[in-house]
């Protein structure tokens, strides 16, 4: 980048800002990392310190959620032998990524919060850049890997094939593979990583005028961002048509039969996945609104459709962390064997009701005939 455009720019900002005289956001960045920031930063005033410190307590707070429940989430799918199926290898895989996002993240940014910038050099902001995009991408395929799951087995149902233990460790192998071809393309020359504009995180260049550096953003949201949301979209679309379909039968053929209702085992079991189908709903939901604002602020500095402050991009890189924390709280929450397998192993950690599903050879017979019951597709 050429200098002399960086001391304009900063000249610039230093006669802008009335308020703090000639400090701007930029000034306590590293010398060796100038070259990465964009001459954008310099018309910014200082953060308030206290935003600083709101950050930094929010990511520790969000940090220790995340280690804590995808920690036991891990835990509990991997020692519980009622839970070893494939559908919950991609459970699991889920915790793993969303654990590993914080176990890297969460510590630089306590540090760099502390001292209002990004401290630990070019070289380290370019592998934390790539960590987090790297388990982010994880994590949302790892969701489409699950959702295609359940649509498989609650809308094909018989017709079906069953997931199998070899197919599922095929299908984590090609979500990281995915995951890590798009986060290296920044390290070799498209587009690059950057300190955002708060100075205590990194992340994908948006401010590049060039448009080659632009393309992939625009690349990669489509294959991280768009197309998930797609098939995940249309995986649950199908299998909320599915359940309702199917509880329309059972009303009408239990109204033929003048009874109140039909307790079969199937019509149990389709209540429960209606009930996961509504919790991943609600899962795609919150993982929705993690990205969406990372999504907005990268392409507003694209398109140039907005002014993108410093303070702005904080937002970013709050709610993406805290897509790592949702998972767990999630499952905790409406999974019965999971809550039984908790109350058994650490009961301290368990709310509300922890009535045991159907045994599991039952349900392990059901998994193998296409037929897996709900409470396995979790």
């Amino acid at each position: 980048m050429d200098v002399s455009l960086l001391t304009e720019a900063k000249s610039a900002a230093q006669w802008n800002g009335p308020t703090f005289g000639n400090k701007t956001v930029v000034d306590l960045v590293l010398p060796e990392m100038m070259h990465l920031i964009d001459p954008h930063w310099y018309q910014f005033p200082p953060m308030n310190p206290l935003w600083h410190g709101i950050l930094g307590f929010v990511i520790g707070c969000l940090g220790l959620i995340s280690w804590c429940g995808n920690g036991v989430v891990i835990y509990i799918f991997s020692c519980t032998k009622s839970l070893r199926t494939p559908s919950n290898l991609l459970v699991v895989n889920l915790a793993f990524s969303d654990f590993l996002m914080m176990v890297v993240m969460c510590p630089f940014m306590l540090v760099n919060c502390m001292n209002e910038t990004w401290v630990f050099g070019p070289l380290m902001c370019e592998l934390y850049a790539f960590a987090g995009s790297l388990f982010g991408c994880t994590s949302i395929w790892t969701m489409v890997t699950i959702a295609f799951d359940r649509y498989n087995v609650i809308v094909k149902g018989l017709s079906g094939k069953p997931l199998t233990i070899k197919r599922a460790l095929l299908w984590l192998a090609l979500v990281w593979i995915h995951a890590a071809v798009w986060t290296i393309f920044p390290m070799v020359g498209w587009n690059r990583y950057v300190p955002e504009g708060n100075m205590t995180a990194c992340g994908t260049d948006y401010l590049t005028k060039d448009w080659f550096h632009k393309s992939y953003i625009l690349v990669y949201s489509v294959f991280c961002y768009w197309l998930p949301l797609a098939t995940i979209i249309y995986s649950y679309w199908f299998i909320v048509q599915a359940v309702a379909a199917h509880e329309k039968q059972m009303r009408e053929q239990a109204k033929k039969m003048n009874v109140a209702s039909l307790r079969s085992a199937e019509a149990q079991n389709q209540s429960a996945e209606c009930k996961l189908a509504k919790v991943a709903l609600m899962t795609i939901s919150l993982w929705f609104m993690a990205w969406t604002p990372y999504l907005i602020i990268n392409f507003a500095g694209i398109f140039e459709t907005m002014t993108i402050s410093p303070l702005v991009t904080i937002w970013g890189s709050v709610f993406a962390k805290a897509n790592a924390v949702y998972n767990p709280i999630v499952y905790g929450i409406s999974h019965p064997k999971y809550r039984a397998a908790l109350n058994e192993k650490l009961p301290f950690l368990v709310c509300g009701s922890t009535d045991s599903p159907a045994p599991a050879a039952d349900n392990k017979s059901q998994a193998s005939n296409g037929t897996t019951t709900a409470e396995e597709k979790a």
